[in-house]
């Protein structure tokens, strides 16, 4: 095993601890079988890596391994487990476990066999880890990781550091002060927050200049469709063609309001296939599903309003996206990914059931007409710094998580 050592070695050498994403407080690390989902990119195989390296600081007993690793050509999961064990090895880290065949019955085999190790695995966000071979679900906690909030993106640039997030409640009762705390630290937020909205959701974007974070976005959206959804799904070129297509339509004009059945003709397939490819892209986190407030959630349902899951999208998919539709994708990402659940409302743009509140989207010129008579809500507005009474900026929405 001296070549998965190497490599193990290797990366964790060149692990740094910068900067550390959100999710690194909030696994419970003690549990013996844990997976991290997530889109490829926000930095899972980072966070495992620093968390081996600067957290748990067990070189002797810790092993990180790729499922795609050409060691794996004449070995499989089971039998490395078992080398690493007689050897010492207590912590299994394993990355882009859905490259790998059979892997949730050989992690099942592994958590039964070898009571003393623990497993950590990132997979693609479309994984369903608990509808694998094996029944992982008794044994498994699972957690979902984000791309960066406009918050993080502050600190993994330099801006700001140490800066906890905000809650909504603390947007309603105290955004004046909160705003202008932050204000302290960066001055004029518009420009960083221009930057975020175009390139800033990823942290490679960090070590990269606009040009190339786009093409890698770009990179990413075909990988995502041509080989994820590809292996797991069973698609062959025509099919992954024709989802391109139905992205292509949906990102010409988000917020989206779907016409299944037109959408069926023009790809020609059935209206539940895109029911289907609409949960596996939003499964992908390409695509967010908006459900309308009253309304049950059911998986062939036709979405009210469908989104691109972050701003970043948007200037992948087109040169010149509608800023209006930039700044709803903002806010229902940012929403999201805070755990919030949202629906859309019968006026307003997003409703937010835990807070029983209306938010409106627009520009600093957006008045309170189409919200006025709602009990409880706010307008979220661009290209202003301050909040002032329910006013409250756009970029603010990004310290949430």
């Amino acid at each position: 095993m001296i070549e998965l050592y190497e490599f193990n070695d290797n990366l964790l050498q060149n692990t740094t601890s910068n900067y550390f994403r959100y999710l690194m407080q909030e696994i419970d690390w003690s549990e013996r079988l844990i997976a991290i989902k997530g889109s490829r990119g926000v930095g899972k195989t980072t966070l495992m890596l620093q968390y081996m390296k600067y957290i748990l600081k067990q070189p002797e007993t810790s092993l990180y391994i790729t499922a795609d690793h050409y060691w794996f050509y004449t070995h499989n999961l089971v039998q490395t487990a078992d080398i690493f064990y007689k050897n010492g090895g207590r912590f299994l880290f394993i990355d882009e476990v859905h490259k790998y065949p059979n892997w949730s019955r050989e992690i099942k085999n592994i958590y039964d066999g070898f009571p003393e190790m623990k497993i950590v695995f990132t997979s693609s966000s479309i994984l369903d880890i608990y509808k694998g071979e094996a029944d992982l679900s008794r044994r498994l906690i699972s957690y979902n990781m984000q791309g960066l909030s406009y918050r993080e993106y502050l600190e993994i640039s330099g801006f700001i550091s140490g800066m906890s997030s905000i809650k909504i409640s603390d947007i309603q009762a105290d955004a004046y002060n909160i705003t202008q705390s932050i204000i302290e630290k960066i001055q004029h937020p518009l420009p960083t927050f221009r930057n975020y909205l175009k390139t800033g959701y990823f942290p490679f974007s960090a070590q990269n200049n606009e040009h190339t974070t786009l093409k890698k976005l770009n990179q990413i959206i075909n990988t995502i469709i041509e080989t994820d959804l590809a292996a797991m799904e069973g698609f062959d070129v025509k099919t992954t063609f024709k989802l391109k297509k139905l992205l292509g339509v949906i990102a010409e004009s988000t917020p989206f309001k779907p016409n299944i059945s037109a959408l069926a003709r023009k790809l020609d397939v059935s209206r539940e296939t895109i029911y289907h490819w609409l949960v596996l892209l939003e499964k992908a986190n390409i695509l967010s599903l908006l459900i309308a407030q009253g309304r049950g959630v059911s998986t062939l349902q036709k979405p009210d309003k469908i989104f691109l899951e972050n701003s970043n999208w948007c200037y992948a998919l087109s040169s010149q996206p509608n800023i209006g539709t930039v700044r709803e994708v903002f806010l229902m990402s940012q929403l999201s990914n805070a755990g919030l659940t949202i629906k859309m409302p019968k006026v307003g743009d997003f409703y937010i059931e835990e807070y029983d509140l209306v938010i409106e989207v627009g520009g600093q010129s957006k008045t309170i007409d189409q919200v006025k008579n709602e009990n409880n809500y706010l307008l979220a507005l661009d290209d202003i710094e301050n909040a002032r009474g329910k006013k409250i900026p756009l970029w603010l929405f990004g310290f949430l998580y």
